[in-house]
């Protein structure tokens, strides 16, 4: 994984202010870091797996319930990714960003197609992966979009605030 520097907005662009005064530089846990995968099934155990791990390692506070929300919103992004996107896009891309007030993950395809968070069917077993993601980014106070890339894909993103109410 790469951590190229900290961040100061939870968009995938880091264009906009960050909210409250703070010391000058960043916090020891902020920083952004990216890693890829192959889009197997496999994948997606891995990417939760490395996203916990990484949270843990730089010592970011973020409470349990926050890392499950993440965790959760990981599993399902990348899930998507491996079901609707290998074909055209055989590796993804999964980025962390983590700002002083907030944490971002994202998921990279090379797959053209924007997903929309669907109202699935009550006797339908899948389909509700992206409104799951909304609504778990809704309830922790979050945003969340979908986006093109340059190279013709997309990245589908969360941000969270770290402290509830934030």
């Amino acid at each position: 994984m790469e951590n190229p520097g900290p961040g100061s907005d939870p968009s995938p662009e880091g264009g906009g202010a960050t909210s409250g005064v703070r010391s000058p530089g960043p916090l020891p846990y902020e920083g952004v870091w990216r890693f890829t995968a192959t889009a197997v099934d496999a994948s997606v155990p891995q990417a939760r797996h490395a996203v916990r791990d990484l949270l843990v390692r730089q010592g970011v506070p973020v409470s349990d319930d926050l890392v499950h929300g993440l965790l959760l919103i990981v599993s399902e992004l990348v899930t998507n990714a491996v079901k609707h996107a290998a074909l055209l896009s055989p590796m993804l891309a999964v980025e962390v960003a983590v700002g002083a007030e907030w944490v971002r993950v994202s998921v990279e395809d090379n797959h053209p197609y924007r997903p929309t968070a669907l109202e699935a069917d009550h006797g339908q077993t899948g389909g509700r992966g992206l409104l799951l993601v909304r609504e778990v980014t809704r309830e922790y106070g979050g945003v969340c979009d979908v986006e093109h890339t340059a190279s013709g894909g997309k990245v589908i993103w969360a941000a969270l605030p770290l402290a509830p109410g934030a």
